[in-house]
């Protein structure tokens, strides 16, 4: 009996395009060495986000630019180990590795296929005839969790600032903390994941660690921050309505312009403020912890919410 199955990390996307006659199509790759139908996806690279590598995969494998949109599911199964997934640890099974694939809605923005050894067609189809031509059943039930997602393109990212050391050790306006060291390298390695979704907008509760949480992400989009003071925590143990208020007017801004609003604030204010959201258009949220450069990526109509998901941090610092 082994102790363990080693696991291998992969990530891919339901690539997608609005049609009005079908609602929505859907990108599927065939791939000559396999001669299957299937779903772009590809491993995970060591440091890579599996955010950054679900919208690099379906470059690779469709030619197309794509946004993500909303999480759609994890599936996990076993294939043969081969040599690129390193030799087995002691103790574990040596025929096999487990592989856990991390599937996001994508929402295509451009580009064109081209033929090519890995993938030689592609073909666009409606969500709903996809089952129908995918070869493997684990496939057809990612495309089926796909199309029960409620279909809206407009997303928020609700982030919480990264570490800035202890409060008790600070000296001085606990307002203008900076991140330490630790928080810095999250703020960095939060780009990427943000950048996943293509955002278009940025606010932060005042405080220098929210401010410079997301200022690595300003920096590489050229976007300017706004300032959000009912968005901090002691706005919002005054009067958490102004807070609540305020969240939907910025997703009402955000789909009336078409934008993706990443919105950074602090631990006292996040947790609240989603179960008051969840709570009040009826969303399950499920698991998290909200730790420190955790995000929420949020599915709105207008200013309701339909769906939620939470993005432990990127970079996990203890």
């Amino acid at each position: 009996m082994t102790a363990r199955q080693d696991v291998v990390y992969a990530a891919g996307g339901v690539l997608w395009r609005p049609d009005d006659s079908a609602g929505a199509e859907v990108a599927l790759v065939h791939r000559p060495r396999y001669d299957d139908w299937t779903l772009p996806k590809g491993h995970v690279d060591p440091g890579e986000h599996s955010t950054v590598a679900a919208l690099r995969e379906i470059d690779e494998e469709t030619g197309h630019s794509a946004r993500l949109v909303q999480y759609v599911t994890l599936a996990s199964y076993d294939v043969a180990r081969r040599k690129r997934h390193g030799k087995p640890a002691p103790g574990v099974d040596a025929k096999t590795v487990r592989k856990r694939v991390h599937y996001w809605s994508a929402l295509a923005t451009g580009g064109s296929f081209a033929s090519g050894e890995e993938v030689d067609e592609l073909r666009w189809m409606p969500a709903a005839a996809a089952p129908e031509r995918l070869t493997y059943s684990l496939d057809r039930k990612v495309m089926r969790t796909f199309m029960r997602l409620p279909r809206s393109s407009c997303t928020m990212l609700l982030v919480r600032h990264a570490k800035a050391g202890r409060k008790q050790g600070y000296v001085g306006d606990d307002r203008l903390r900076p991140l330490d060291e630790k928080g810095r390298a999250q703020a960095e390695a939060l780009v990427g994941v943000l950048g996943s979704f293509a955002p278009g907008s940025i606010a932060s509760a005042p405080l220098v660690r929210c401010e410079q949480t997301v200022t690595p992400l300003a920096e590489d989009l050229g976007l300017s921050i706004a300032a959000e003071p009912a968005l901090c925590e002691s706005a919002y143990a005054d009067d958490p309505r102004k807070a609540h208020k305020r969240i939907r007017r910025i997703a009402r801004a955000a789909a009336e312009s078409g934008t993706v609003p990443v919105v950074c604030s602090q631990g006292g204010v996040i947790p609240g403020l989603m179960r008051w959201w969840s709570e009040a258009d009826g969303v399950d949220l499920g698991p998290a912890q909200h730790r420190k450069a955790s995000v929420w990526v949020l599915s709105l109509d207008g200013d309701r919410l339909l769906a939620a998901h939470h993005i432990a941090s990127p970079l996990p610092l203890v």
